[in-house]
């Protein structure tokens, strides 16, 4: 075990060797197997006992990382360590005791090697064992018996081994037709065995397989790591990263190294440096990152009791605890803990960048390709530009400068460098970037008061097209946070909730490229209304300004939306933006929830919800700019998060109060809801006589003319024709426009029936949106919920039938939902540990008839069936219900009314139905944990 002593010399591993593995013990014990049980069981106890040596080992390892948890350095080359001591001495028995072989021929050797991470010394741990039976060009039946007991020994204890037998000659061809072989035989390493057959495979690896074409090789690693990023999501801010193989985790960091290993046979990191890949300062960062990613993978393994690489929302929880994070008034101990991962992915794709432009600079990988080239071109062309100034030059395909030493002798040069890059499309160059972030100091009072700066950061966002890149880059490098001090705070925030599915300041430049998209007519069919606002024409200043402010406020002991104002306030004039302008963003940044809650959390049937929400707005400007605020806001919390449901929404919200805006707040006044509803029913049969129109018409109140739309009245109407012996008659519809299905039921009024359906529904893993329940004056009920499946898309329409027989049992009383129920109430256990605390409010002001009562709390599957429930048990009548959903959050919106119809203005009665919501809601969220 030569070059294990080497390449865990002392002080490498966090405890003493015989700490780790006692050797000593070891060949006591098995000296004793031998003695007295003999050949036939010595396997399994040689087994049991290296199983117990690895208990051992592990459980010393993790108490010293429990002690000192960023001593992950130490810990990966402990845990390699240790199993070189086991896979060693498994060998070292099998050919002293199972297989002994004095007098070996030529054919007759077999060398132990230790390929990938293990080969190079650092294992996690839970970390697979690899191995290569290195064998000569002929296998010989020893070796064959050598490595069968071995691996039997080696499986018996447990190990994940991932192992091949392979020949010198197997090796090198194998190498050369698969990279990742050729990669891991890279970073092998002689543990045991005959050492001249590794040292053979050694100078023919490099002699033959490692000496083809570099820039190939590095084609091949830069391929690979598109693959890999575009498998783990493309993106290196996602809010549950891969710390193995996501964008910004330890491959991206290997693979550097493993580059710099082929072209230049590199043996540590630091030789990346001596290869004019990295500064010093550069390399430190590399360091920094490795050690920090390293010590949240081991923490990882230890919290899961497995091998996993995924950074779960409960695996964070777990991790931040055990690296000793604190939550303060603003922000969860996992918030900064996940905010630190981030600083550390966003410096692995900074070092990226640098490593291949001086590949590119070595000739080791293409500059940008001609079809690049001719983009930039027509870039500047239709910028009016005939290319750079003479403060830069153009190498390898990027904008650099032309003279270092002069170009910051005005720091407002650091704002220019971005927009020649957007202006002209090419990217900047890594020297550039490294100028930049050196000199991150001058941006000064002095330059974000200057109105040279304000106009060009101003220009970034809004005249070359999609600022996302330039702002991006910005972030990434600094400029960002410098020349907005308060942004720093929400760089590489991350937001504890599944709703989010990026950071915050990611979030931000989500929502800015949304913006610039539609500004471009990319996203006309998703978001016609807001497309045609903006062709109409908008204050653009403000409405960039205010999406990059929106969530400014976020990580403060207060609410983001008032803090963020208030930052807005300041930040605003500090660029450039005059008062008028300054008023409308602090507006925009304090409101930009509110026309999403009034879309997702009120009935916009009830003319109270957009007379309400219209008071708010008061002006078509404002509301002009806050639609498109909201639509870019939502859009940008991740892929799909705005759907077609959500989006229906904020269409007919945003033309309801449009309408009122534009005729005065009395608009709705001056029509009749109720007689327009009549006529288009009417209309819409032709077939029905005047008599059974006439019936129909008188039978429903004047609330369900003016709650539903004309295809709903026609259903009912149909439905109740049909309904003869007062059974139940259900409806389903699908409505690819919402992206849900409509689902109705007609039936003999009862009580509690929308909670026996919101059973039913909850039982066939529906969800509901909106659900509506209207009592004829003739004893019928009329029910409407529109669900959808656990995906947000339309309820399958194989599922009907077995949807509509539940419902019938509930209703007879053959199956209980709450007894069902129970098994399925049950939260994933990566979403345990989200906090969602329980508020309950009362509002008699936001409708003209109803109270209505906002449940917010912890999302579950029963949780409406379990809500309904309690309202109908304590007599309170629900006319109609609106469900939004944010991750695990639910705000479940009932509109009720008392056992006679009023509202319910009593405080006594409030405060009594709040706390049976609040012990149902704790009896649900109870069982779900159980």
């Amino acid at each position: 075990m030569d070059q294990s002593q080497v390449l865990f010399e002392t002080g490498a591993l966090i405890g003493a060797p015989e700490l780790l593995f006692d050797a000593q013990e070891f060949y006591a014990n098995v000296r004793s197997v031998f003695d007295q049980e003999g050949k036939s069981a010595v396997k399994a106890q040689v087994a049991k006992i290296l199983s117990q040596a690895n208990t051992n080992g592990r459980a010393f390892i993790e108490q010293k990382l429990t002690e000192d948890p960023y001593d992950a350095r130490r810990a990966i080359h402990s845990y390699s360590y240790l199993t070189d001591c086991l896979v060693a001495a498994a060998y070292d028995v099998v050919a002293t005791y199972l297989h002994p072989n004095p007098t070996p021929t030529k054919n007759e050797t077999l060398s132990i090697v230790c390929v990938g991470g293990y080969g190079r010394g650092e294992m996690a741990p839970f970390s697979d064992v690899d191995l290569l039976f290195l064998t000569p060009n002929k296998i010989s039946p020893w070796a064959e018996s050598t490595i069968e007991s071995m691996l039997y020994i080696l499986w018996d204890m447990k190990l994940k081994i991932g192992h091949s037998t392979r020949s010198e000659i197997d090796c090198v061809r194998l190498g050369k037709a698969d990279q990742t072989i050729k990669t891991a035989l890279m970073e092998c390493r002689y543990l045991c065995g005959n050492e001249p057959l590794y040292d053979s495979l050694q100078k023919r690896m490099w002699h033959d397989l490692f000496k083809a074409k570099a820039s190939d090789y590095v084609d091949e690693k830069l391929e690979e790591r598109a693959a890999r990023h575009a498998r783990q999501g493309g993106q290196r801010y996602v809010v549950e990263p891969n710390v193995k193989e996501g964008k910004g985790g330890l491959r991206d960091l290997q693979s550097l190294f493993w580059i710099t290993k082929y072209v230049a046979g590199a043996k540590t990191h630091s030789e990346m440096i001596a290869q004019g890949y990295f500064t010093q300062d550069e390399y430190d960062a590399f360091e920094q990152a490795h050690e920090f990613l390293w010590t949240t993978r081991c923490h990882l393994h230890l919290a899961a009791g497995r091998a996993t690489e995924q950074l779960t929302f409960d695996q964070q929880v777990d991790v931040a605890q055990r690296l000793g994070y604190k939550s303060d008034e603003g922000m969860r101990a996992v918030e900064h803990f996940m905010q630190d991962y981030f600083r550390h992915a966003t410096h692995v794709g900074e070092l990226t960048r640098v490593f291949i432009t001086a590949l590119e600079a070595q000739h080791l990988k293409e500059t940008p390709s001609l079809g690049n080239r001719l983009r930039n071109m027509v870039w500047r062309r239709n910028a009016g530009n005939d290319g750079l100034s003479a403060d830069y030059a153009l190498e390898q395909g990027r904008i650099n400068l032309a003279n270092p030493d002069t170009y910051l002798d005005d720091p407002v040069n650091i704002l220019r460098l971005f927009e020649a890059g957007l202006r002209t499309g090419y990217l900047i160059h890594q020297d550039a970037m490294r100028v930049i972030t050196a000199n991150l100091d001058l941006i000064d009072d002095t330059v974000r008061a200057s109105p040279e700066a304000r106009r060009i950061f101003m220009s970034l966002m809004l005249d070359y097209g999609n600022p996302e890149r330039a702002l991006r880059r910005m972030n990434e490098l600094g400029v960002l946070g410098a020349f907005i001090p308060e942004f720093k705070r929400i760089i590489a925030l991350m937001q504890f909730n599944i709703y989010h599915h990026y950071t915050v300041d990611e979030h931000t430049i989500q929502c800015i490229s949304v913006l610039a998209r539609i500004e471009e007519g990319e996203l006309e069919e998703e978001l016609p209304i807001v497309s045609k606002i903006l062709d109409q024409g908008v204050n653009r200043r403000v409405l960039y300004v205010a999406l990059l402010l929106h969530d400014i406020g976020k990580g403060l002991p207060e609410d983001h939306s008032i803090a963020g104002a208030r930052l807005a306030g300041e930040i605003c004039p500090a660029l450039g933006m005059n008062e008028a302008e300054t008023e409308i963003v602090v507006w925009l940044v304090e409101s930009h929830l509110i026309m999403s809650d009034f879309a997702q959390k009120r009935d916009l049937s009830d003319p109270r919800t957009v007379s309400n929400f219209a008071a708010v707005v008061k002006s078509t400007s404002r509301l002009k700019l806050l639609t498109v605020l909201t639509a870019c806001d939502i859009m940008g919390v991740g892929p799909g998060t705005l759907n077609n449901w959500r989006a229906q929404l904020i269409r007919e919200l945003y033309l309801a109060t449009r309408d009122i805006i534009k005729g005065g707040l009395d608009t709705q006044g001056k029509h009749n809801p109720v007689h327009d509803a009549h006529k288009a029913l009417a209309t819409a049969l032709p077939d029905w006589d005047k008599g059974a129109i006439d019936t129909e018409l008188a039978r429903h109140y004047d609330h369900y003319w003016q709650g539903l739309d004309t295809t709903a009245h026609v259903g009912f109407a149909e439905m109740l024709r049909e309904n003869t012996n007062n059974r139940l008659i259900t409806k389903f519809e699908q409505d690819p426009d919402r992206d849900a299905t409509r689902a109705m039921f007609a039936m003999q009024d009862h009580p509690g029936i929308v909670s026996r359906i919101a059973g039913a529904l909850a039982l066939a893993n529906a969800n509901v949106v909106d659900a509506r329940s209207y009592t004829s004056s003739d004893g019928f009920a009329t029910l409407l919920f529109w669900i959808q499946d656990d995906k947000g898309h339309q309820f399958s329409t194989q599922k009907f039938k077995r949807l509509r027989e539940t419902i019938e049992k509930i209703l007879h009383g053959d199956v209980i939902a709450s007894t069902l129920l129970k098994d399925r109430n049950k939260l994933k256990k990566r979403e345990r540990d989200f906090q969602v605390p329980t508020e309950i409010v009362f509002d008699n002001q936001g409708s003209e008839y109803y109270t209505i009562i906002e449940v917010d709390t912890r999302d579950r599957p029963s949780l409406l069936y379990d809500l309904t429930r309690t309202l109908t048990d304590s007599n309170i009548q629900i006319d109609s219900a609106v469900i939004a959903t944010y991750g695990v959050q639910a705000v479940d919106v009932f509109y009720v009314k008392d056992i006679v119809g009023l509202k319910i203005h009593s405080r006594d009665k409030q405060k009594k139905i709040a706390k049976r919501l609040e012990d149902a809601i704790q009896r649900g969220a109870k069982a779900a944990m159980a």
